[in-house]
């Protein structure tokens, strides 16, 4: 028992010799993680949420007074140009246009009748003309033997009124003619304004059924049958039946955040994800980038709010998908990701590597000295920068290098100058990082550590 007790105790304090040997060697380190400066594609991605919308839609309102006496779509349907949509009672236009279609067939029937007399006074002048030639020769025959006294002056008077008679017959069917050619007009006059007035009619009734303007779904239906509609009036609005979507083209509408709408321009590639589609990616490009600032709280523009607050703002974005669905619906909640740069095979390192970095002073002799107005020391201005690691002789210790950065991706940042492909440098934790000291002794951890105060360099 004694034996089994003395080698516990000897065990424990060899534990414990080795624990402290451990602590020892590593007291004055301080524990990282670490990462490598990598080449890989990196791009720039401005996200916003918003809505799915169709490039164009209309309210297809009411353009007759009455009553709905049919509806041949549906909420959802899918509808062609042309096809009718709804009807409205009609009784009243139609009968109009059975009035004026009958008017129009007298109005013609009674130029066809003026046409007839027309020809009738043609044919008189005719007749006139030739009684007029034969008064005339008779006229002067008589003449002629009147001066020879071979007959009497009664024959000679018969045949001069005679003529006259015959001049003034034929000014009267003359007048006829012209007569006759007037009525003829206004006759067709009479059929050309019965002929506007039945296009008015056939325009009213026309317009008792609604047709689809385009291509299209119906998005929405506020009426049923039976219902009563009415024409917009100056000011007054009148009925909606519906609104029709044209879904040839579909737009994702997103609103993108005020700090990152400076990088977004027309003609940028997206990508588009619609939350009651998970798992399907909809490609599309920037095709409007609005000039309207909306404040978040109410989705006014600026321009148009009464109030000086100051609040967080967002701009429009419109991004037209490539493809069109027949799934997507408008107002289905999407979410825009905009790729504002893109460049292939760059040097990249984890955005949570850089560090603003200032060296602390040092004097002739390389030993640090105290920032005050009494030594005249001023402080250096910090650089931006990442801490590459160096092995000494076995041991890990930090080198801060300053580094000039491009395009920024989702978690890596472009590396311009400063740092080589394959580097190691440290990634974290932020509390240590932050602290890091230039020549700090390390220890790699590949779990994120607990902060603690770095040792300074030895």
């Amino acid at each position: 028992m004694k034996k089994v007790l003395i080698i516990v105790l000897v065990a424990v304090a060899v534990i414990a010799l080795v624990g402290f040997m451990v602590y020892k060697a590593q007291s004055g380190y301080t524990s990282v993680l670490t990462g490598k400066v990598v080449r890989q594609d990196l791009a720039t991605i401005v996200s916003g949420t918003g809505q799915i919308k169709p490039k164009t839609y209309v309210n297809v309102g009411a353009t007759a007074f009455g009553r709905i006496t049919h509806l041949e779509v549906k909420e959802g349907d899918h509808v062609t140009k042309g096809q009718v949509l709804a009807r409205i009672e009609n009784v009243q236009p139609e009968a109009n246009v059975d009035a004026q279609r009958a008017a129009i067939a007298s109005a013609s029937t009674d130029v066809s009748s003026y046409i007839a007399a027309e020809k009738t006074a043609d044919a008189n002048v005719e007749h006139a003309k030739a009684d007029l030639e034969q008064k005339q020769l008779d006229w002067s025959r008589a003449q002629s033997l009147y001066q020879q006294q071979l007959i009497a002056k009664q024959d000679f008077d018969a045949k001069k009124a005679a003529y006259d008679l015959a001049v003034a017959t034929l000014a009267q069917t003359n007048a006829a003619v012209v007569q006759s050619k007037a009525q003829t007009e206004s006759a067709k006059a009479k059929v050309t304004n019965s002929q506007a007035m039945l296009r008015s009619n056939v325009d009213a009734l026309d317009k008792t059924v609604s047709v689809a303007p385009f291509d299209g779904i119906v998005t929405n239906l506020p009426v049923r049958e039976g219902e009563t509609v009415v024409v917009g009036i100056q000011n007054a609005e009148g009925s909606t039946l519906m609104t029709l979507a044209d879904m040839s083209v579909i737009t994702a509408e997103v609103k993108v955040d005020e700090t990152d709408i400076v990088n977004v321009q027309l003609g940028q590639p997206a990508d588009v994800t619609v939350d009651a589609l998970p798992g399907r990616v909809f490609k599309g490009h920037v095709t409007l980038v609005g000039d309207q600032a909306i404040l978040r709280s109410t989705g006014i523009a600026t321009s148009q709010s009464t109030t000086g607050t100051e609040e967080a703002k967002d701009f429009k974005v419109v991004v037209t998908l490539d493809t069109p669905n027949s799934d997507l619906r408008p107002g289905l909640s999407a979410t825009a990701k905009v790729t504002t740069a893109h460049k292939p095979s760059v040097l990249t390192l984890p955005i949570q590597a850089l560090t603003n970095y200032a060296p602390e002073p040092l004097d002739s002799k390389g030993k640090p000295v105290t920032v005050s107005a009494s030594t005249g020391v001023k402080p250096v201005t910090p650089v931006q920068g990442v801490f590459t690691i160096k092995n000494e002789n076995g041991k890990l210790r930090t080198v801060f290098v300053p580094v000039s950065t491009g395009i920024t991706g989702a978690t890596d940042i472009e590396v311009t100058s400063g740092l080589n492909e394959g580097q190691e440098i440290v990634i974290g934790p932020y509390k240590t990082l932050r602290a890091l000291k230039n020549g700090a002794l390390l220890k790699r951890e590949t779990a994120k550590p607990a902060a603690s105060n770095p040792a300074s360099s030895t």
